[in-house]
């Protein structure tokens, strides 16, 4: 699965980008911020990463930025995951690309994803001390739900606390395959 955003194009990784996926995440400032990624973050790790399948229903996608001179830059990650039986949108970028508004793009194509592929609301979570990162979530329509829980940081290795989102992407129209009464009056 790919998805190509204004600026960006989203794809699956490869066993391939691991040292390329190596060189922008092992930066402890990135790291920090994520629930599931350890510190040092090592060669064995990107290995693991950019060989795991795709689950269809849960897809994440290594970000690049094409161009026409040179290989498409790798500048992180996005995808949906799950946490306690919902589905979580998650993403890193490298911090040479913070602030530019790559975040917020890749965010809006994977939630048009979530979307046509029927899920109906999304979870997002981030560390209170990464309020940039509650500004992505707000720009693409999360709104926090007043819940701040202690999440299990591996790379910080303590419970930190993350303050919670959710976003809902709209019940099912008279076009979704979902919805029988459609079905019924065609």
């Amino acid at each position: 699965m790919f998805i190509r955003s204004e600026r960006l194009f989203l794809r699956p990784g490869w066993p391939e980008d691991w040292q390329e996926l190596l060189s922008r995440i092992a930066d402890e400032s990135v790291v920090r911020n994520l629930a599931k990624a350890p510190w040092p973050y090592t060669a064995d790790d990107a290995r693991w990463f950019a060989s795991q399948p795709q689950d269809v229903r849960l897809p994440h996608f290594f970000v690049t930025l094409p161009s026409s001179s040179a290989p498409a830059e790798l500048i992180g990650c996005v995808g949906l995951g799950e946490i306690d039986g919902e589905v979580e949108l998650g993403y890193w970028f490298a911090r040479a690309h913070w602030g530019k508004g790559y975040a917020t793009e890749a965010a809006r194509a994977v939630l048009r994803l979530a979307k046509v592929l029927g899920h109906r609301a999304i979870v997002a979570g981030h560390f209170i001390d990464n309020p940039a990162s509650g500004r992505v979530l707000r720009k693409v329509g999360f709104a926090p739900t007043g819940r701040i829980r202690h999440r299990y940081s591996l790379a910080r290795g303590y419970d930190a606390q993350s303050v919670e989102h959710r976003i809902a992407l709209g019940a099912p129209s008279d076009c979704d395959d979902d919805n029988p009464d459609a079905m019924r009056a065609a």
